[in-house]
């Protein structure tokens, strides 16, 4: 029974599974689930998977083998009920909330998009214990009796001592006979990362363009979780100067000020430098605007920043240009003229609205860096 149960549940997590993957494309678009994340689970709405459940009816309608009635009659059919409102030709939305971890989300992700695992670089420097069970004790909990060895110290002895009889061969072990797994602590060291997102919060930037980059950031966070056991995220945000915030204020902060890309740039390489590690770290940094800088001099800077000092730190530099009726592109443009579309260290992407998002994620984790 318990067997049956587990194929079950384990078809049916399969089923959801293949309805998320279908319809991938709107929950990226529509960004449904950043509003139900948790921990280390997202609720997600599915449409169009019913449970099959039983319905009863009025207590007065009758049922099988009761009342009057005659072989071949209609069963369960009583009076006719009025209804309220006017008749429809649609099917009623049936939508079942479903729980699924931030790792399985990641799977469908990468099976979707095709995405290759990250090869990470850097020194392995995040510890973790885990207990590792290494050889045989005396002593120790039932739970972890070691029956195959018990049955060989009880036939051991009962050989040895002249009472084992082949005939009626009969292994009752002692206490002596016992034997436990035994463990120990072993330190593993797991490859950690930073997340270092930039954001370009000047007036041009509207609530419609920030929704995309907490949508696609919900979408590359979940992704490069699932490939480092320590992940830290920054934030900063910029007009004319840069500053570090926390998510919330990220997401939300609108100033009516010009742009100068460097200055985010220059607080994100002081931050690589003062915590992060080139050797220690596996570093990205995502750069999200709408083209818009004050000026080519400053264009100038930032490709010198990126030259001599991010691109070498990081793994791979991402850059996100969200269109806006007020941005002119030109930054993206560029980018593109110094580091073309296959320079190794840079990637460049294009999200004209939220349809874009799925694609721009391809473009930034399709590498596998």
């Amino acid at each position: 029974m318990i067997n049956s149960i587990k194929r079950d549940h384990a078809r049916f997590r399969s089923i959801v599974k293949g309805k998320i993957k279908q319809d991938l494309k709107k929950y990226v678009t529509h960004g449904e689930m950043i509003g139900r994340k948790g921990k280390e689970l997202v609720t997600i709405p599915i449409p169009q998977i019913e449970i099959p459940r039983f319905r009863f009816g009025d207590k007065e309608q009758g049922g099988v083998g009761q009342g009057e009635g005659k072989a071949g009659d209609p069963v369960g059919q009583g009076d006719p009920q009025e209804g309220e409102g006017q008749a429809g030709n649609q099917a009623g939305d049936h939508l079942l909330e479903v729980d699924l971890t931030l790792q399985e989300l990641a799977e469908i992700l990468g099976e979707e998009l095709e995405l290759p695992k990250i090869e990470p670089r850097g020194h392995k420097t995040v510890k973790s214990k885990t207990d590792k069970y290494t050889g045989i004790a005396m002593q120790g909990p039932d739970s972890l009796r070691h029956f195959k060895r018990t049955f060989k110290e009880s036939l051991r002895r009962q050989i040895s001592t002249g009472a084992y009889n082949p005939e009626k061969p009969l292994i009752v072990p002692i206490k002596r006979d016992m034997r436990y797994r035994s463990w120990k602590a072993v330190t593993r060291h797991e490859n950690n990362a930073v997340i270092i997102y930039m954001m370009d919060v000047s007036g041009s930037m509207g609530d419609e363009q920030k929704e995309i980059v907490r949508t696609e950031a919900f979408w590359i966070d979940t992704w490069l979780r699932s490939q480092y056991k320590g992940i830290e995220t920054r934030y900063i945000i910029h007009d004319a100067t840069a500053r570090e915030v926390d998510e919330e204020t990220f997401f939300k902060t609108r100033e009516s000020g010009g742009t100068l890309i460097s200055s985010a740039y220059k607080l994100c390489e002081k931050m690589i430098q003062t915590d992060y590690p080139p050797s220690d770290w596996n570093i990205y940094p995502f750069h999200f605007s709408d083209g818009d800088n004050w000026s080519g001099e400053d264009t100038k800077l930032c490709l010198e920043l990126l030259d001599q000092s991010l691109l070498r730190m990081s793994n791979v530099f991402c850059y996100g240009q969200v269109e806006s009726r007020y941005g002119s592109g030109q930054f993206y443009k560029d980018l593109k003229e110094k580091y073309g579309d296959d320079h190794e260290s840079v990637i460049l992407s294009k999200v004209e609205n939220k349809e874009g998002i799925l694609q721009s994620i391809k473009d930034f984790l399709g590498k596998g860096k």
